[in-house]
């Protein structure tokens, strides 16, 4: 029964016959088990890296799986969710990530990522796959060409961010010190984070890949501090926009649950790294899948690579 699923899933998604003989050709547990395996390596990978499941999740699987990919964007914004439920509560308890500083940013991308996910929903899928690919490009080129300061220096802090009392002290494992931060250009901060989230529920991407930048080059916050605050923002962002591909039916289960399981084990064990590891560490290693998937994803949705 769930062979016969995937495979009426799949000739719908490739608009192929011959993709449902070699779907239905495959025990039906290949690819839960797949996306399984995947997901566990992702969520390892994804919380050190502050960018979130979703960002490597679904140029990955909408690129390398035969899965259409408004299924792929709901799964992906559950799996970008799940990873920073399971990562926040150690994040939070661990002072790697702050609620008055993540609040109010969480906010704003929450309200827009719901209209981006309308909006995504309401586009054709080659369109959708094709801004996808140059997306996860230019997330490529801002990882590589952005210049991260662990410990950025901010001379004075904004008026607003006085008011919102946004500013602390964290215990920096690594380095074995306390570190004072505060931040500055708030309002700039605020509304780089209304796009973010409209990107996010657009593309289904959770929102880890620009929080990260923006909290660390814009608002002036530790790089260590910047990732681990990434992970409790994308909770409420993601949780906000998934509900729009829930209620449109855009959530199928064999994809969802064993992404989300797997996303959340891995996600576990890269809280922990984040705490003994450098975020740079695993960077060039998240840039070459980015690359990998953004231009597979071109390439689907331009038609060039089926």
């Amino acid at each position: 029964m769930l062979a016969a699923v995937v495979a009426l899933c799949a000739a719908g998604w490739t608009g192929s016959a011959l993709a449902a003989v070699d779907m239905a050709a495959l025990p039906w547990w290949v690819w839960p088990l797949s996306l399984f395996v995947i997901c566990f390596v992702l969520g390892m990978i994804a919380v050190p890296a502050g960018v979130g499941g979703g960002v490597l999740f679904v140029p990955i699987v909408s690129g390398f799986f035969p899965f259409h990919i408004d299924f792929v964007r709901g799964a992906g914004l559950l799996v970008a969710l799940a990873s920073a439920v399971a990562a926040a509560p150690g994040l939070l308890r661990g002072g790697l990530a702050d609620l008055r500083l993540g609040l109010p940013l969480a906010l704003l991308a929450s309200t827009s990522s719901i209209a981006g996910a309308l909006i995504g929903l309401a586009l054709p899928a080659a369109i959708v796959q094709t801004a996808l690919g140059i997306t996860i490009l230019c997330i490529v080129a801002l990882m590589w060409l952005a210049r991260k300061s662990e410990f950025p220096q901010v001379p004075q802090t904004d008026p607003l961010a006085a008011a919102l009392r946004i500013h602390g002290v964290f215990y920096d494992a690594v380095n074995a010190k306390e570190i004072a931060w505060r931040v500055h250009r708030t309002p700039l901060g605020l509304l780089i984070f209304l796009g973010i989230g409209m990107l996010a529920g657009l593309f289904g991407l959770g929102a880890g890949w620009a929080n990260v930048p923006a909290l660390n080059l814009v608002m002036g916050v530790p790089l260590r501090l910047s990732a681990g605050s990434s992970g409790f923002i994308l909770s409420i962002v993601d949780s906000s926009a998934v509900w729009v591909y829930i209620n449109k039916g855009a959530v199928l289960a064999i994809i969802a649950a064993p992404s989300v399981i797997g996303m959340m084990f891995g996600a576990f064990i890269g809280a922990r790294l984040l705490t003994i590891i450098k975020a740079s560490t695993i960077r060039s290693l998240v840039i070459a899948l980015l690359l990998a998937a953004g231009v597979r994803a071109l390439a689907k949705g331009l038609g060039l690579w089926t």
